[in-house]
């Protein structure tokens, strides 16, 4: 283990990883912020949670200048949960450099509040491609002072079809820049892209297998007309025990099948809800709020959708379709088993799709563990509840609005315990509070007659 402390970073850096309880850095972070703090390019293989974007966190927030009011480093994510999650992580590491302005701008976001946000400049954006595009087009972005680009999952970003927006991009910024690639794979567009944007970058390649013994997988052959009858009983604890069951993210390969299954499951008394691009992005957001703090069971989405989403215990991951591919298999176990965390990764596989697990076998070059599935006959309904409730405060940010004035208010006037209060979630204009489920009203009605924060907010559940 190498520590933080040896490295050459401002002490407001070594003060945020301290706060933050970061002693130690993992193997990418060890291998490509030394060359990134150097200036040098670098192009690193690294999957969701190996600690990337602490790495290229600390390298742009060294660099920044809080005194030149230009933008300076622009992070191109492929999905806006990502780019919001990017965002937060460097505002964490930030937290003790003043006045450092981030903007995070998405598509599917309104342009004229993202307008009036850039009357200044920014000095760090993080984006996705089509968005970022835009506002270069209109003069309204300038990139003419960047010092550092970061491509972020810069597979799925070609996966998703921004290549052209991505070469437009760099040919609009500033000519001489360091570019930071991360990637999950190698492919050869990768390569390519690194050819043509980097300068002898320095390549880190930290192979972080998923720990055999966190992750357990089991490969479950069914009939098609049985697919769903098979979830439901497996998303039950006598199937995967009761440290598993109710708390799964389920992945289908199309969007109708994700809203057809997380409708079947809701019939059938889970607490499901799906994650796809056709949804309105505030609703999007309330669903990904819900799955992580609780206050909804069962999430069911898309490969794409998914990106981006950080939990650290979630129990069990379910291919209800097998991945199309084995790179895109293995990010969805990845979801699982997380920070040394027990996790349990069940594939469905109808005779049809035996060739897509045949190529799952062959990239890891081992025997894939089958388990024989009686599909008994469906149940009545059922409730499985949530354990949580989430309400939500119109008011956020804007309002000058933190996790610890919500957290103030619940454990002091209205009397709840700290433990009975989940996850805090803070947006520009509304916040969301995770509460055990029974205590959910009694929460509601106390805030509604009290104050947060000196003020009354309308509260309401979600």
């Amino acid at each position: 283990m190498t520590a933080f402390s040896t490295l050459p970073l401002k002490p407001a850096l070594l003060a945020s990883l301290e706060t933050l309880g970061y002693a130690d850095m993992t193997p990418v972070q060890a291998e490509s912020l030394p060359p990134i703090l150097e200036g040098r390019d670098v192009i690193a293989q690294a999957r969701t949670g190996s600690g990337k974007t602490a790495a290229f966190g600390l390298g742009l927030l060294q660099a920044l200048d809080v005194d030149t009011i230009r933008l300076q480093t622009l992070v191109l994510c492929p999905t806006r949960e990502l780019a919001d999650q990017v965002s937060k992580a460097i505002r964490k590491l930030a937290a003790n450099i003043p006045n450092v302005k981030l903007l995070t701008l998405c598509g599917g976001m309104p342009l004229g509040p993202q307008l009036a946000s850039l009357t200044h400049d920014p000095h760090i954006v993080v984006g996705t491609p089509g968005r970022v595009q835009e506002h270069l087009k209109r003069g309204s972005l300038h990139g003419g002072g960047i010092k550092i680009l970061v491509l972020d999952e810069a597979d799925r970003m070609l996966d998703m079809g921004f290549s052209e927006a991505i070469e437009d991009i760099v040919s609009r910024i500033a000519k001489h820049h360091q570019t930071l690639l991360f990637s999950a794979t190698y492919p050869d567009e990768i390569r390519a892209i690194s050819q043509r944007m980097q300068n002898e970058p320095v390549e880190v390649t930290v192979e972080t297998p998923h720990d055999e013994v966190t992750i357990e997988q089991r490969f479950h052959e069914v009939d098609p007309a049985q697919k769903i009858d098979a979830l439901a009983q497996l998303l039950v604890k006598e199937h995967v025990g009761e440290e598993r069951a109710g708390h799964a993210l389920v992945f289908c390969n199309m969007r109708r099948d994700v809203d057809a299954v997380a409708e079947e499951l809701d019939k059938r008394g889970f607490s499901a809800l799906a994650l796809h691009g056709d949804m309105e992005q505030r609703d999007r957001d309330e669903v990904l709020v819900r799955f992580a703090n609780r206050s909804c069971s069962i999430l069911v989405a898309t490969d794409v959708a998914a990106r981006g989403l950080d939990i650290t215990a979630l129990p069990q991951v379910i291919s209800y379709d097998i991945a199309h591919d084995p790179d895109t298999h293995t990010h969805r176990i990845g979801r699982t088993g997380r920070a040394g965390q027990p996790g349990l990764a069940i594939t469905l596989c109808t005779p049809r799709e035996r060739p897509k697990a045949a190529n799952i076998e062959e990239m890891t070059g081992k025997p894939l563990a089958w388990h024989p599935l009686k599909v008994g006959a469906p149940r009545g309904k059922t409730l499985h509840l949530a354990p949580m409730k989430t309400l939500v405060i119109d008011a956020g940010r804007q309002d000058k609005l933190r996790p610890g004035d919500i957290l103030g208010a619940l454990t002091g006037d209205a009397g709840l315990k700290a433990e009975t209060i989940g996850k805090i979630d803070v947006f520009a204009t509304r916040a969301y509070v995770a509460i055990q489920r029974d205590l959910a009203n009694k929460a509601l009605e106390r805030l509604r007659v009290g104050k947060i924060k000196g003020r009354n907010f309308r509260v309401r559940p979600l």
